[in-house]
């Protein structure tokens, strides 16, 4: 087998190397199941109201989505909402405690590859407070050199944070923005990032688990793919969930379905695990690909 000689190494987050859907669910589920035994709304009408709020800020994982609840706010007009539901609140961060861990082999692989000198980028379509929050958790802050996310979702004018500005940071990792709007597959965000951190395309390899969003992507921007196929969904009743409380809009959800029609192949695929992409790829320092 040919290895491709590879210094930039761009890799997707969410179920790439760890378990986002999974955790979402373990999370989402029982918050919403004390979101309707506090409030006593039937569950139907406490989702559909949620999908509203996720749509207005554009993410499925707002941090104030349940004092937005307008069943709520008629339920109690002159309550502290988050005092009221602090056990929904509390089901939440205590799963996402328990569950979050990145899936086998990720760390030891992203350890390697840094080791060959290899520059280490990260692209989500996350919101920043929740992806730096999980990639510090994950102990991958100063792993990934950089990050790019879209910026974090407006909060309450009276929101006051618990903790000070720096336990919301990075140490070492560098956090940037992806342009306003703009979702994958777009190719000119990705061909943008490598321009940003002054490499070629062709030095570069670009990791994710959808064939629509990220494989299709790469191809697109003319980068080595490659297709984390071991983080496909396959809980369909959570993906049912997901799909009836997502932000995504009627005209997110048809362009999806079109990219879906398509046949994509990808040009390396990692059936089991992230350590496969050792098998396929040579990793060397940033910059030196040509030597």
């Amino acid at each position: 087998m040919n290895k491709r000689t590879i210094s930039v190494v761009i890799t997707d987050l969410d179920n790439t190397l760890f378990d986002w859907f999974g955790i979402w669910y373990r999370c989402f589920r029982p918050m919403l199941n004390e979101i309707v035994r506090i409030s006593g709304v039937p569950e139907q009408r406490i989702i559909r109201e949620i999908r509203t709020v996720h749509q207005k800020y554009g993410t499925t994982e707002y941090a104030f989505l349940i004092e937005e609840l307008p069943s709520v706010r008629r339920k109690h007009p002159n309550g502290d909402i988050r005092v009221i539901y602090d056990a929904a609140i509390e089901a939440y961060r205590e799963n996402r405690r328990r569950h979050l861990r990145l899936y086998p082999t990720v760390m030891d692989t992203l350890a390697s590859i840094k080791q060959a000198g290899c520059l280490l980028v990260a692209y989500t379509e996350s919101v920043e407070f929740y992806t730096n929050y999980r990639i510090r958790k994950l102990g991958l802050d100063g792993v990934i050199d950089v990050v790019y996310s879209p910026p974090d979702h407006a909060v309450p004018e009276d929101f006051t944070p618990a903790y000070p500005p720096e336990t919301y940071t990075f140490a070492r990792t560098v956090q940037r923005h992806t342009p306003e709007g703009e979702y994958k597959p777009n190719p000119k965000v990705l061909l943008g990032i490598i321009g940003d951190i002054g490499a070629a395309k062709d030095e570069a390899v670009y990791v994710g688990d959808s064939l629509h969003k990220d494989i299709q992507m790469a191809q697109a921007a003319g980068v080595l793919d490659v297709f984390a196929a071991y983080g496909r969904i396959q809980e369909k009743e959570a993906y049912d969930l997901l799909g009836r409380v997502t932000h995504w809009t009627q005209e997110m959800v048809e362009r999806e379905r079109s990219a879906a029609a398509q046949n994509i192949t990808p040009s390396i695929t990692l059936k089991k695990e992230f350590a496969e992409m050792r098998a396929h790829v040579h990793f060397v320092d940033f910059g030196k690909t040509g030597e």
